[in-house]
């Protein structure tokens, strides 16, 4: 860790890594939110269509019509759950006869969003109708709660009579397996796993080949060029290739060549038997007689 290679490739690679990962787990809770939000979306478009397709059937009274769509709802692909109860809370239809007449606990998920308060709410945005559990049977489910409002037809109907008072007339539930978007998420993170790999051989490659090409040898040079020059190998130019490091190399190629001028001069007066003025001793003090 001590050598410039380290220190320039290691703080570089974790820094690219951590973006990376971050932003993968940001764009991942991203689309898992918008493909949660636009499944429940869908399933808020179904139970208004149920709602609409079932208004004849109730207007008239029609129980054994309501019965058979509701029954071959829930005989669909994926649908986990389908049945409709009253204001007071009781299982009115059901694909599953065995919940018939039995009242809904009004503190479970599906309840809890309009029954907090004293006063039930009327009107709920598509988010607060919808919610996620695990059912008994151990799959995930992804329900729907969608109120069946009391219409100016309900109220005036003769073959049964609400009050036109009375603001919802009961509520359709209908659970569908949340399987098919589990998969599709689990695919989608996988796939975004191996893209970040990928992404961060590619970034983290790119970086340390081009950290390597245009830092890491130039200075690996002028190192090697520095070692040979102290040894008197003046011959070879100076590396290149970036402008400091090649005036680095000029400034230790000029000293050098001063050092080796310096040398030969030395070795000039040395080999005449003289010495420089600098280091030559002074003459000793002479008195007249």
């Amino acid at each position: 860790m001590r050598s410039i290679a380290a220190k320039a490739v290691v703080p570089v690679a974790v820094a690219v890594t951590g973006f990376v990962v971050v932003a993968s787990i940001l764009l991942y809770s991203f689309i898992k939110g918008d493909m949660l939000n636009s499944a429940i979306q869908r399933e808020v478009n179904l139970a208004g269509i149920i709602v609409k397709s079932t208004r004849y059937a109730m207007l008239h009274d029609d129980r054994e019509s309501l019965r058979n769509i509701i029954s071959n709802i829930g005989e669909q692909s994926g649908v986990e759950h389908a049945r409709i109860f009253n204001h007071s809370g009781m299982v009115v239809y059901s694909a599953d006869l065995g919940e018939v007449n039995q009242l809904v606990d009004k503190k479970n998920a599906g309840c809890i969003s309009c029954h907090e308060k004293e006063e039930p709410a009327t009107n709920l945005g598509p988010m607060e109708q919808a919610r996620r559990f695990t059912n008994e049977k151990g799959h995930h489910v992804v329900a729907i709660t969608a109120p069946i409002y009391n219409e100016p037809g309900c109220s005036t109907a003769e073959c049964h009579f609400h009050s036109a008072n009375l603001k919802v007339l009961g509520t359709l539930d209908i659970g569908l397996s949340a399987e098919p978007l589990r998969a599709t998420l689990a695919t989608l993170g996988w796939r975004m796993a191996v893209f970040c790999i990928m992404v961060l051989i590619l970034t983290v490659g790119g970086v340390c080949a081009l950290l390597r090409r245009n830092i890491l040898l130039p200075i690996i040079n002028l190192v090697a060029y520095a070692n040979a020059a102290t040894r008197g190998n003046t011959d070879e130019p100076p590396p290149g290739g970036i402008d400091e490091i090649e005036m680095l190399g000029k400034s230790l190629q000029s000293m050098a060549l001063r050092l080796e001028q310096k040398d030969r001069e030395l070795e000039s007066l040395r080999g005449r038997g003289g010495e420089p003025a600098s280091t030559r001793p002074s003459p000793p003090d002479t008195f007249a007689g």
